[in-house]
């Protein structure tokens, strides 16, 4: 149950309240606009509140005006805490797959918005990848929502292209303070972040992500983790991670690694150009070692951790865990 007081305000950014009995109380999460407040209570309160229009009413001390010009008071809300019957239900919505799903098609209409069938990722080809880009270097507290942010954009979650035009725009960018602001290194020009990250996959260079402490914490949202995969980034090199994200950056064929020296994070430029050069012998417990160019020609080497086990290294080389699974079978 959902009640706001005008959430056709989200475009001009107005302030606006959003009182709900789901999801979460974040700022923007439910209509895109930074300014909303969002509230979440009982749908017994959100009913009162959505008939009274006022976000102060107190069903259990304040009066409503009938049709009649009378004071009324709305009824204390009745009810079952559990069903009478239980749980039991004749359907419980359970389809059984076929036996044999070798002839099943899954057709999905080609221009639709909402719905895309998923291709592989690319696996890797098992050698040193070079003349990677800085995609965004992330400051401060960056989550799964300023990855892969809500509210409106979850029209999209059965699309990958579509709802990558969301990655990382609420990311902060170190360099100059703003959110969905990046330069792209292959024209000069500043672009949003999505359409920065295209640009390079368009021209054949992978790209990088840098972040701050705990990043990726917050829902454990597996677009946080697909988005990036699917415009190209091939690393993402952090302080520290919230574990969950880590590991589903692992699950989607990409480098989650960590600085060895934290203020080496101060060290990664706007401006540089990266290069593995010991990631042909990518194995467990040994560190990665990560080459940056700097646009001055100084060249420097920082030592780069990761919590990668065999088993995940194989999800790395085959592009993904799902890859692995799938030639597999």
């Amino acid at each position: 149950m959902h009640w706001s007081m005008g959430s056709s305000r989200a475009e001009k950014q107005e302030k606006n309240s959003i009182v709900h009995s789901f999801n979460r109380n974040f700022r923007k999460r439910a209509d895109g606009n930074p300014n909303t407040m969002a509230f979440v209570t009982s749908p017994e309160m959100v009913a009162a509140i959505a008939i009274s229009g006022k976000l102060d009413f107190n069903p259990i001390e304040d009066s409503l005006v009938n049709e009649s010009g009378e004071e009324v008071k709305l009824a204390v809300p009745t009810g079952f805490e559990l069903p009478l019957k239980g749980f039991d239900v004749e359907d419980n919505g359970y389809q059984a797959p076929a036996m044999d799903g070798s002839s099943v098609k899954v057709v999905v209409n080609p221009s639709s918005e909402r719905l895309q069938l998923l291709s592989p990722f690319k696996p890797w080809g098992g050698n040193n990848i070079s003349g990677m880009k800085l995609l965004i270097k992330a400051e401060g507290k960056c989550t799964t929502d300023h990855i892969s942010m809500a509210g409106p954009w979850l029209r999209y979650r059965g699309h990958l292209d579509n709802i990558s035009n969301n990655c990382l725009i609420g990311a902060i960018n170190a360099f100059s303070g703003q959110a969905n602001e990046v330069v792209n290194q292959l024209t000069g020009s500043k672009g949003e972040v999505p359409a920065v990250a295209r640009a390079y996959k368009a021209a054949g260079v992978p790209s990088i992500v840098v972040g701050d402490h705990n990043y990726g914490e917050g829902s454990s949202r597996e677009h946080a983790a697909m988005e990036p995969r699917h415009l190209g980034v091939i690393a993402v090199i952090v302080k520290s991670f919230a574990r969950i994200h880590e590991t589903n950056l692992k699950k989607q064929g990409m480098l989650g690694l960590t600085f060895d020296v934290e203020s080496d994070y101060n060290k990664i430029l706007e401006d540089d150009t990266f290069s593995f050069i010991d990631l042909d012998a990518f194995s467990a417990n040994k560190p990665i070692h990560l080459e940056l160019s700097h646009s001055n020609g100084e060249v420097e080497v920082i030592k780069l951790n990761h919590t990668f086990n065999e088993q995940q290294i194989e999800w790395f080389k085959a592009g993904s865990a799902l890859n692995l699974i799938s030639a597999n079978i």
